[in-house]
């Protein structure tokens, strides 16, 4: 047993004993830390009870991040620690990229800039204040300052992160195509109600072209949790490491793979005080490295502002 899955189990203990919710749910399932031997035992809570429900360990918050819950009731994340959210998310970052202050990095995130709930926007205002300061920042629909920001960055060959929500992105590079060579486009999905739906390898295709990139990275993250997993190019996510993704069978929800294909559950170690073991509403696929690709979403899930690109 490695020490991520020691981690989990003493976890799931804890959580077992100190959430209400938790505790419940797994009554329900007729499964306690006794019976439990493997992580792939552990029960995975459905993530729409963050719809209805506290889920926490503890009885008062330092915070609540809360969902744009387009198409639907928002959920809502009780953080306990919003250092450890800081945390996590800093640790992530510097797992794939290096540091912030390597960077200069802007945002391209409309929609949640009057969110001040969202741990998106969280987390980005966090990286950009430690980025390099020239540029950096959030451009909202400021789309020529953006474009002359982009192109003295390139031009100066000074290492950039342009983060965005996919229909920005999409709207940015459609009006000021460019050619960037020392710029990583990152998009964290969005294109719901947006118009036209487009799978990832077409959304990405037009990005590409766009920025006249070679790649588009992608950002995988929930309100629900507080780790991520960053895809480099072609939709394959590796997970931070506070962070595992399993599959469960669509049609026995409490068969648990490594691998395969079916339903997306995580692992987050960092949810320590409100829920690490969650069932989510994406379909995906694992393979024996721990990388994984979300293939798209069930059919009766709701519509969220943050989910991914069908495929």
């Amino acid at each position: 047993m490695n020490l991520f899955e020691k981690e989990a189990l003493s976890l799931f203990t804890y959580q077992f004993e100190h959430n209400p919710v938790y505790r419940s749910f797994c009554d329900l399932t007729n499964v306690n830390p006794a019976d439990v031997k493997s992580a792939l035992q552990i029960p995975f809570l459905p993530i729409t009870f963050f719809k209805t429900l506290r889920v926490s360990c503890k009885k008062e918050d330092a915070f609540v991040f809360e969902s744009s819950g387009t198409g639907g009731v928002s959920s809502k994340h009780h953080v306990a620690s919003l250092s450890q959210y800081e945390a996590s998310f800093r640790k992530g970052f510097a797992q794939f990229y290096g540091q912030p202050e390597d960077y200069h990095i802007l945002a391209l995130l409309p929609g949640y800039i009057e969110r001040p709930n969202a741990s998106l926007l969280y987390m980005c205002r966090d990286l950009i204040s430690k980025a390099k300061q020239e540029f950096s920042g959030f451009y909202l629909n400021q789309f020529e300052a953006l474009h002359k920001a982009l192109r003295a960055l390139d031009r100066l060959q000074k290492p950039t992160i342009l983060i965005g929500v996919s229909f920005a992105l999409l709207d940015f590079c459609e009006k000021y195509p460019m050619q960037l060579q020392h710029t990583t486009i990152m998009e964290t999905g969005g294109m719901k109600g947006r118009g036209k739906e487009l799978v990832r390898e077409e959304l990405h295709q037009l990005l590409k072209k766009g920025f006249g990139v070679s790649e588009i990275h992608s950002e995988y993250g929930m309100t629900e949790m507080l780790s991520q997993a960053y895809s480099k190019g072609k939709g394959l996510f590796r997970p931070s490491k506070s962070m595992r993704v399993l599959i469960r069978d669509i049609h026995e929800p409490n068969k648990v793979s490594k691998t395969g294909s079916g339903g997306i559950n995580i692992i987050d170690l960092s949810n320590k005080y409100s829920c690490a073991f969650m069932a989510t509403q994406d379909l995906g696929k694992c393979h024996a490295d721990g990388t994984f690709e979300v293939l798209g979403r069930y059919d009766a899930s709701d519509v969220r502002g943050c989910s991914l690109m069908m495929a």
